[in-house]
């Protein structure tokens, strides 16, 4: 007969607790406690088919500091201060009528010993007439000038064929010589002489003072030269120079070419002007023929003339001539206007016309400015000259007086000419220095 197995306690025991590893092996409950007191996660595992529990923050984690994004600073700007651009100066010098009479003719022929004299044209030209003699005085003046400007009266000869003096002039073709190498830049050409020698006339005096490179303003070969304004460049400032006349002592200009000389017109003046403007010019001149001849006082036409040309604000300064004797500055509407700069050069005298003819002024325009502000005349003076008719120089009277060796009578005509022609230009009350010496 068989026993029944008999189980110690020990091995029960042992076996309770395999079963018991076995059972509750696959599926464990896990609690993580934080030991640091910040946070406290509990997970639970469960099978893969199943998502995984969401976890539940209780407490965020520290942050780490963030760098304080401190401005950067604007730089200060501060704009640099322009440059004024320096202010220049130019020097404008401008003389009374040249009237070659037959007598100044004749001294011409007698002055004519040098052979030939070179011109700004490039050619050698024979001086059979030779009329530098008469402008050497005045040269230093002109030379120190940046800008140059005569009244040449009278046409001038081709071939010296024919010359003459009042009342039809003809001078001869050296007298253009003579002014460019006495230092002048250009002339005004319109005058009440200007028709003297026809159409013909016109287009020689041009020529010959194209020959020298005289500038010239007043008459016209064409229409076209005639639209153009005569505008130099002095130094950088550019001056334009305009010429009219009152009258072409009863001559009448063809009626399919009015435009070879100009004549006196408000209108026609302004429009020129403007025209030289739009052309780039920085300061407009106006040689204008006017007034009465032989008056010291400026007429009534002058006067008005003036006023309007003066009130377009086309015209910056006003340079009168024809009646022969001195007349006195003025400024009107903020323009200078030299009413009447005398004779330069001629046979007249208190013999046949009146006391003064023999007087000149020289007269210097001081210009200044630049690009930015403009540029405007500053300021006038002036050099009373006299032509002596026995050799038909011009005296420089300023620098003639201030020789110590000078004969007694002389000084004294010098000095009666010297007095009429400052109380002639301050007649109005306008007072201007004179030049240097």
């Amino acid at each position: 007969m068989k026993r029944p197995l008999a189980v110690s306690p020990f091995v029960v025991g042992w076996v309770l607790l395999l079963v018991a590893v076995v059972t509750f092996g696959c599926r464990s409950d896990e609690r993580f406690a934080a030991t640091n007191g910040r946070a406290s996660i509990e997970a639970t595992t469960t099978a893969p088919s199943q998502q995984p529990p969401a976890q539940v923050v209780t407490e965020l984690p520290p942050k780490e500091p963030k760098p304080i994004q401190r401005p950067s600073p604007t730089p200060l700007y501060i704009p640099p201060t322009p440059t004024p651009l320096p202010v220049i100066s130019r020097t404008l010098v401008f003389t009374g009528d040249v009237l070659s009479h037959t007598p100044v003719i004749a001294q011409a022929l007698r002055y004519g010993a040098a052979p030939e004299v070179d011109t700004a044209g490039g050619g050698v030209v024979p001086l059979i007439y030779d009329y530098r003699p008469m402008f050497a005085e005045l040269a230093p003046r002109l030379d120190r000038a940046d800008l140059a400007i005569c009244v040449l009266e009278t046409p001038v000869s081709a071939d010296n064929i024919g010359l003459d003096g009042y009342p039809t002039f003809e001078a001869p073709r050296e007298l253009p010589d003579a002014l460019a190498v006495a230092g002048y830049d250009g002339c005004s050409t319109a005058s009440n002489h200007s028709f003297d020698r026809n159409v013909d006339g016109i287009h020689v005096t041009l020529d010959q003072m194209d020959r020298v490179g005289l500038g010239h303003a007043g008459m016209a070969r064409s229409a076209a030269e005639a639209a153009t304004p005569r505008i130099y460049d002095v130094d950088g400032v550019a001056v334009a120079h305009l010429s009219y006349t009152y009258s072409l002592n009863g001559f009448r200009l063809p009626e399919d070419q009015p435009w070879l000389v100009n004549l006196n017109e408000v209108d026609a003046i302004v429009d020129e002007a403007t025209r030289a403007r739009e052309a780039g010019a920085d300061l407009v001149v106006l040689s204008i023929q006017w007034g009465n001849e032989y008056q010291r006082k400026p007429s009534a036409e002058q006067l008005s003339l003036a006023a309007s040309l003066t009130g377009s604000g086309m015209v910056d300064l006003i340079m009168g001539n024809h009646v022969h004797v001195v007349q006195p500055v003025a400024v009107v509407n903020d323009v200078p206007v030299v009413y009447g700069l005398g004779n330069s050069l001629s046979n007249q005298s208190d013999n046949c016309c009146r006391t003064g003819t023999q007087d000149g002024v020289l007269v210097e325009a001081t210009v200044i400015g630049n690009v930015d502000t403009g540029y405007r005349v500053s300021g006038l003076a002036f050099a009373p000259t006299w032509v002596d008719r026995s050799d038909y120089t011009i005296v420089d009277l300023l620098a003639a007086l201030d020789d110590p060796d000078l004969d007694p009578s002389v000084r004294l005509v010098y000095e009666r000419s010297f007095e009429r022609t400052v109380e002639a230009m301050h007649l109005l009350g306008w007072e201007i220095p004179l030049a240097a010496d």
